[in-house]
């Protein structure tokens, strides 16, 4: 089969008009047009459905461009790692991860990341749904499970725990709490328990929400309960790693706090050799052992005092 009528009926699947197609491709309406019917001509099939606003695929059209994804991701695949050289780190990596982990711990770290490697491209794809790496939806994931994927390459990389925390200002005017039944005196904020979290988390949330506190905040995201926090709405519950780049924030209950929820990077097999990919790792691992250490450093100051 003539492969530059397969990527001409790719382009045409993706855009869904023969013109945006063609200015993708660089080439006239026409063109597009006639090898899309040459391919229709070859495989005795229709593939498109025509109207109005646009094309449309036919069941057989659809079948013909699970093929042709299939076939762009490999041809992705194969050019990154030809791209990659022995000794530069560029082009684009894409990163997906949960929103909290994303966006409160990850993204302020990326500055260390693009000033050692100025001409890498992150894509940061923030997203509770886990995406599905051997299919390329994304390139490496940091997900709060073992990934059950098959053809990946998984490191553990560090654990994080549920805890409550509070600002200052909310419990100089509310008190601290010193049991846990003394939750019940205080605005509880927390991701809902029906919204994509870890089981933990979850777990403990319904633990807490057994105490009927009087006023109760629930969000979808763990950015969201931060911002809640810091603005001395209650307390709030939050991975522990948010501590580190908020250190006015105040630990509450410190003897309560969720089970380990173990964090894992993951890969496609077929990645192993990407400079980006070692890159990326080498960094979040170096970034980690520094975490680590204070907050190692953080607990034993605590369990002193």
């Amino acid at each position: 089969m003539d492969w530059d009528k397969l990527r001409i009926f790719h382009a045409v699947a993706d855009a869904g008009s023969l013109t945006h197609a063609g200015e993708v491709l660089h080439l006239s309406q026409s063109a597009v047009s006639r090898q899309i019917r040459a391919l229709e001509e070859v495989l005795n099939t229709t593939l498109f459905h025509r109207h109005a606003r646009g094309l449309i695929l036919t069941e057989q059209g659809e079948l013909l461009h699970d093929a042709t994804k299939s076939m762009a991701r490999r041809v992705d695949t194969a050019t990154a790692r030809i791209k990659d050289s022995e000794e530069e780190v560029f082009g684009e990596l894409r990163v997906t991860t949960t929103t909290g982990f994303g966006s409160l711990w990850l993204a302020p770290r990326l500055p260390a990341l693009f000033e050692k490697y100025p001409d890498l491209k992150i894509d940061l794809i923030l997203d509770e749904r886990v995406l599905n790496l051997p299919m390329r939806e994304a390139d490496l994931a940091i997900r709060m499970k073992e990934p059950s994927q098959a053809d990946l390459i998984r490191k553990r990389l560090f654990a994080v725990r549920m805890r409550l925390f509070a600002s200052p200002d909310y419990l100089a005017k509310n008190g601290t709490p010193k049991r846990l039944s003394d939750i019940g005196q205080h605005r509880l904020i927390c991701q809902n328990t029906t919204s994509a979290q870890v089981s933990a988390g979850a777990y403990m949330v319904q633990e807490l929400m057994a105490y009927d506190s009087p006023s109760l905040l629930t969000i979808n995201n763990y950015f969201g309960v931060l911002q809640a926090v810091l603005n001395n709405l209650g307390i709030g519950v939050l991975p522990d790693y948010i501590i580190e780049d908020f250190p006015t924030m105040v630990r509450v209950l410190p003897e309560f706090e969720s089970a380990e929820v173990p964090v894992f990077l993951a890969y496609p097999e077929e990645l192993r050799q990407s400079k980006r990919i070692h890159a990326f790792r080498d960094f979040l691992i170096e970034e980690l052992s520094t975490y680590r250490q204070r907050q190692r450093e953080e607990d034993a100051a605590l369990a002193q005092a």
